[in-house]
């Protein structure tokens, strides 16, 4: 426990991640260490977060070792464990891995493993992104309702009662 004054502080109620360096510059809320689910709107209580932002812990899950750097292989690995196809999994490791390696190195010279370094993966974030993450790494809900509406919209563009509770 670190000493504030007199009372002693809780590290693991700091709104800074001390792995994730932009939270230093822009503190996170504590809900923003706890990635929300359907059932926990405002995070999993109880989960280990290991002083991640939850885009750390996103790109984390790739991570077979837990070394900290995602290579193809692992992410290969790891699309194929969320239910991706072989070859549809080979395609999007390669590119993923290819596109955020070069922002994420620690340095200026390049891996020609193309890894990605969960460290600095808030520098691959750039302006043109899809938008389902926000700044501090939480899933954007806007992106949820757009994509609900385009999938479960009837011939009249409405909604039903039942596809929206069936989510």
């Amino acid at each position: 426990m670190a000493t504030v004054g007199v009372v002693e502080r809780n590290p693991a109620l700091s709104p800074e991640a001390p792995l994730a360096p932009v939270t230093v510059e822009r503190p996170i809320c504590q809900e923003d260490w706890l990635p929300p689910n359907l059932y926990q709107p405002i995070g999993t209580p109880g989960l280990v977060h290991n002083h991640l932002s939850v885009l750390q812990q996103h790109v984390a899950f790739f991570d077979q070792d837990d070394n900290g750097i995602v290579y193809p292989w692992e992410a290969y690995v790891g699309l194929c464990q969320t239910g991706f196809s072989t070859i549809v999994s080979l395609i999007i490791a390669v590119v993923i891995n290819v596109a955020l390696s070069y922002p994420t190195l620690p340095g200026w010279i390049h891996s020609h493993f193309f890894s990605i370094y969960i460290y600095n993966i808030h520098k691959a974030k750039h302006g043109s992104d899809s938008g389902t993450y926000d700044s501090e790494g939480r899933v954007a809900s806007k992106l949820e309702w757009g994509v609900l509406y385009v999938l479960a919209r009837d011939k009249e563009g409405f909604l039903s009662k039942e596809a929206i509770r069936r989510c």
